[in-house]
């Protein structure tokens, strides 16, 4: 009856967001406030509902309730609870729930607290937000129920894909979710606009927050399922520009030209239509990525389903939702034009830059992520793009935006000073030419890329330490009086100085782990030791493990430097009988300048030695902590109270003010 009533509540919300998304949007044609307000408790009738839906599968999978067909393909009685939870949302079927729920989540929350909010704008984004809602649950209930029964029922369930069954990966989907579905809230404020016809300073304000949540959402779970990639796969690398892996970043880059464009319109009222388009093109790239996990074009570790025939139905509704909402844009965009005029030299000429960069950069990503597909499409026969063409197309884009990002913060809003920015930024200048010598006398002399990697990082950081000081006029006036000015400074500064620096250690990370990463692999005895950069991996031996679902083989290296113990690394192999499928849990002990890193193979049955694998990854755990620190700064602009009071007044219409005077 639990199950059935899941299904049926994913029915109920089905129509109430067919309400939502039409009797709202009429209203705010017709101007009828009574109309308009059903947008309010639809939104929040369709959250409770999907909930419900939600709630009644995970009942289904943590009672193990094996007539159900989904938890019976995707659970075993015999699998730890965590993963019997996490198991919900690791399928198909449960991950568009999740998907749901959290777009219900998202449009609740504006529903909730968006009462500073125009009634016209808010009724027409919820409208919007209730049709995408409307257009996943009808795929759900078409043709990926969740709640389907199997009759008979199973003894026992298939299991979890073993890969799956990590702490990282129970919690990566959601936070990626989070990203990609919080940008649809950006999306429908975008359309909403463009109905209206109308964008403007208090729009941008609005817009931002939801992208900056949605933005710091999906850092995290990219961040997360790199952090899986690196200990789980057993390979020692933390990217590989998988299509899956492309799928998640390329919103993730668009969403950060959209975070930044919103401010130029919010601070200069200029780049109106541009930062439109952004929020259409991110949330059509977040609709892809969709589509390519679940439609079965690629094959990935990360991809949900291989189903063509629901493949083509999330391809018609991309379809449907990024060609309408162009033709929309191409209908209204030439009427968004800015008031405000700037010169190429000042901080919005540095702001469309980055744009123009990380457009760029998305639009080489998707080149590269696609064009396989259309290759073998069309006839031309199998196509690898690999990690070699995205790291000479890519990296050389990302070089001058990092560069800019110190420059950009020092120069005046409409026209700027670059000169005088540089002449600020000459502590920037000495610490790069210090860290690249230094680099260079550590590393003996390479390889050039590294170089360059380091010099950014260093330049971006201490260029953001040198902007913070000049906005506190610290060593110019006295302490106490930059102290008060830090206590007045906006929280969303605060949060930009923080996310700034982040990037610097995440790029520090991102250069050392691929320029200087040292691999040994071979065949070792117990006993055995072999030198890695300087560190003493000494094979101790291996033996039998048996866990809650799984059994295998548990190998021991000690690790020495000068003859004293740095760490004990304990790599398993592991075999999880359900479904037949090993996996490997590589053994890391991470240090400030690097992680020693084990992975332990099979066993040659003739000699008795074991398969291994050895490395050092210099400052690979800068990267996450980089990472961490990105997000933080969000969470720290977030918490802007101006976010919280709301957005300016918006003007009148030219039209309505003469009528009034």
């Amino acid at each position: 009856m639990i199950v059935e009533s899941g299904h049926f509540a994913l029915v109920l919300a089905l129509f109430v967001a067919v309400v939502q998304a039409t009797v709202p949007l009429i209203g705010a044609q017709r101007g009828d406030a009574a109309w308009m307000a059903v947008a309010r408790p639809a939104a929040l009738a369709q959250v409770f509902l999907v909930a419900v839906a939600f709630a009644c599968l995970t009942y289904a999978y943590v009672t193990s309730d094996f007539s159900v067909l989904n938890v019976a393909r995707n659970s075993h009685s015999a699998k730890p609870l965590i993963y019997k939870i996490s198991g919900v949302w690791g399928n198909h079927e449960g991950s568009m729930v999740l998907w749901v729920l959290i777009l219900a989540v998202f449009g609740s929350a504006v529903a909730a607290f968006g009462g500073n909010l125009p009634p016209g704008l808010r009724a027409r984004a919820l409208a919007v937000q209730a049709m995408i809602a409307a257009g996943f649950l009808m795929f759900i209930l078409f043709t990926s129920n969740p709640f389907e029964r199997l009759v008979p029922p199973a003894v026992d369930g298939q299991g979890l894909n073993p890969l799956l069954q990590d702490p990282g990966l129970a919690f990566h989907p959601p936070f990626l979710y989070l990203g990609y579905v919080g940008f649809s809230m950006a999306f429908s404020f975008a359309i909403a606009a463009l109905i209206e016809g109308r964008v403007d300073a208090a729009w941008a304000r609005w817009v931002r927050p939801w992208t900056l949540a949605a933005w710091a959402f999906l850092t995290i779970g990219i961040g997360l399922g790199s952090w899986w990639a690196y200990y789980e796969l057993g390979w020692g690398g933390w990217w590989f520009w998988d299509p899956v892996e492309n799928a998640s970043f390329m919103p993730w880059l668009a969403g950060t030209a959209l975070l930044h464009s919103s401010i130029v319109v919010e601070k200069r009222d200029t780049m109106r239509a541009w930062t439109v388009l952004l929020a259409i093109v991110t949330f059509t790239l977040s609709l892809l990525g969709t589509f390519l996990v679940r439609s079965g074009v690629l094959t990935s570790v990360h991809a949900f389903a291989t189903d063509p025939e629901r493949g083509l139905f999330i391809l018609i509704l991309m379809i449907i939702v990024s060609g309408g909402s162009l033709a929309l844009f191409a209908w209204r965009g030439p009427s968004l034009r800015g008031a405000g005029l700037f010169q190429p030299v000042s901080r919005e000429g540095s702001l469309l830059l980055n744009n123009l960069l990380m457009t760029v950069a998305t639009a080489v990503v998707l080149l590269g992520t696609l064009y396989p597909l259309f290759a073998d499409a069309v006839g031309a026969g199998k196509v690898s793009v690999g990690a070699p063409f995205f790291n000479i197309v890519f990296i050389p884009l990302m070089v001058p935006m990092i560069a800019a990002m110190a420059v950009g913060p020092l120069l005046s809003w409409k026209r700027g000073d670059l000169g005088g920015a540089m002449t600020r930024l000459w502590a920037a200048g000495v610490a790069v030419l210090a860290a690249a010598a230094v680099t260079w006398w550590v590393h003996e002399g390479g390889p050039l890329l590294g170089l360059v990697g380091i010099a950014l990082a260093t330049w971006l950081a201490v260029g953001t330490l040198v902007e913070l000081a000049e906005r506190l006029r610290l060593f110019r006036e006295p302490l106490a009086d930059s102290l008060r000015r830090a206590a007045r400074q906006p929280r969303a500064a605060w949060g930009m100085s923080v996310a700034h620096m982040g990037l610097a250690i995440a790029v520090a990370g991102m250069t050392g782990a691929g320029a200087w990463k040292v691999e040994s692999i071979q065949a070792m005895q117990p006993g055995e030791t072999v030198t890695v950069s300087g560190y003493d991996f000494t094979f101790e031996g291996a033996g039998p493990i048996i866990g809650p679902n799984y059994m295998g083989v548990g190998g021991t290296f000690t690790v020495r430097r000068g003859g004293d113990v740095v760490a004990v690394l304990r790599p398993e192999k592991r075999t999880y009988p359900v479904r037949n499928m090993p996996t490997t849990e590589a053994a890391i002990h991470t240090l400030f300048t690097g992680d020693l890193y084990a992975v332990i193979g099979d066993r040659d049955e003739d000699t008795g030695a074991y398969v291994t694998r050895l490395y050092f990854n210099p400052l690979v755990a800068w990267m996450w902590g980089g990472g961490l620190i990105m997000v933080a700064g969000g969470a720290l602009s977030l918490s802007d109270r101006r976010f919280r009071v709301g957005a300016p007044a918006r003007r009148r219409r030219p039209a309505a003010a003469a009528a009034s005077a």
